[in-house]
């Protein structure tokens, strides 16, 4: 039994398990049937199919930013203006330049989609080609983007909210007809199954940590690292595309000014949280996951526990703090050391 509870605690994906699990758990103390699901009107419900719902798009993002921190030690701090343009582009579409509340659309809603995440990658692209071809700093790359994205989106929206009061357009970050799990969890679902195809079933994880670890020493060994870091960029870009179409479908409209504020935080959070290292090189998608749901859990708690919208970023930050430190190689490394210490001395005692 010791044997494998010290096997397990050397798992990647034990500590950021542990931490969702915790912050979870903390939620009994407010409210005993935290954990319970019911259906209700045909559709899951719950505080725990809330946290999954909500945290859909800061995991797809987490997707793609895990790629990026991982190809290149950078970060790309745009992604939640590129889900504004994007759910703009999108509605922009659906509703007709110029049109600011529609209750029908102009153009097919598979259109509408396809554009808004043809935004998305089309401004990875941008981004892939200033950080891989230009070599710009990766933040300073993706600061362009940052503070022009929702300024184009407002553009494209006429300097409006754009309302899209057509009832099959709520199904993406609502409910599909007859199924009671929420569209966005499928959708997450999706996205991460195709990025692990994708990485496992080719070389591209492979190309990607060993780009990360060593730009040069890749070159020389045939690995086109431009290509590769301009790759990881466009799916960034596009991860922020579909997440952008979902928040935009979540509230029915596309306002450029809100959608995705302050995600491109919570994204790189994401990646820390779930042990990941932003000097890049290896990394663990599934970690990120756990990372993204579980800032989704904090502020869950923080809502369940009443705390104000004004006061919970303090909460979150001390709480953060708190995971970070415990996830932290400088802690870990004391853990064991103290309890190897323990350990001779039970021996000696004996």
């Amino acid at each position: 039994m010791k044997e494998t509870w010290s096997k397990l605690r050397k798992q990647p994906l034990f500590m950021p398990i542990l931490m969702l699990i915790l912050v979870l758990l903390i939620n009994l103390f407010k409210d005993p049937g935290f954990f319970s699901i019911a259906v209700k009107n045909g559709v899951l419900y719950g505080r725990l199919i809330d946290v999954l719902n909500r945290g859909s798009e800061i995991a797809i993002l987490a997707v793609g930013q895990t790629l990026v921190i991982a190809v290149s030690a950078g970060t790309d701090i745009s992604v939640g203006s590129v889900m504004a343009l994007a759910a703009s582009g999108g509605c922009m579409v659906l509703a007709g330049y110029g049109n600011t509340s529609v209750t029908g659309i102009v153009a097919p809603i598979a259109v509408g989609v396809i554009v808004g995440l043809l935004f998305g990658l089309g401004s990875g692209c941008i981004n892939g080609l200033m950080v891989s071809k230009l070599k710009i700093q990766p933040m300073v790359a993706t600061l362009i983007f940052f503070t022009a994205a929702r300024a184009i989106g407002l553009l494209l929206c006429n300097n409006q909210i754009i309302y899209i009061r057509y009832e099959p357009y709520k199904y993406l970050g609502n409910f599909l007809p007859h199924v009671p799990i929420p569209t966005p969890i499928l959708v997450t679902i999706l996205i991460i199954i195709i990025a692990q195809l994708v990485l496992k079933r080719t070389s591209l994880e492979m190309y990607i940590q060993s780009v990360g670890i060593n730009n040069r020493a890749s070159r020389i060994c045939g690995i086109n690292s431009d290509m590769i870091c301009f790759i990881c960029y466009a799916i960034c870009g596009l991860c922020a595309g579909a997440a952008g179409m979902i928040a935009s479908s979540r509230i029915y409209s596309a306002d450029s000014n809100n959608i995705g504020l302050n995600y491109e935080m919570y994204s790189i959070l994401a990646v820390a949280l779930g042990g990941n290292s932003l000097a890049g090189g290896k990394f663990n998608m599934a970690g990120s996951i756990v990372g993204a749901y579980t800032i989704q859990a904090i502020m869950t708690t923080l809502l369940a526990l009443g705390v104000s919208t004004d006061q919970s970023p303090v909460f979150m930050a001390i709480l953060v703090i708190l995971i970070v430190v415990i996830q932290s190689p400088v802690f870990k490394k004391w853990m064991e050391e103290r309890r190897v210490r323990r350990a001779e001395a039970g021996k000696e005692a004996a």
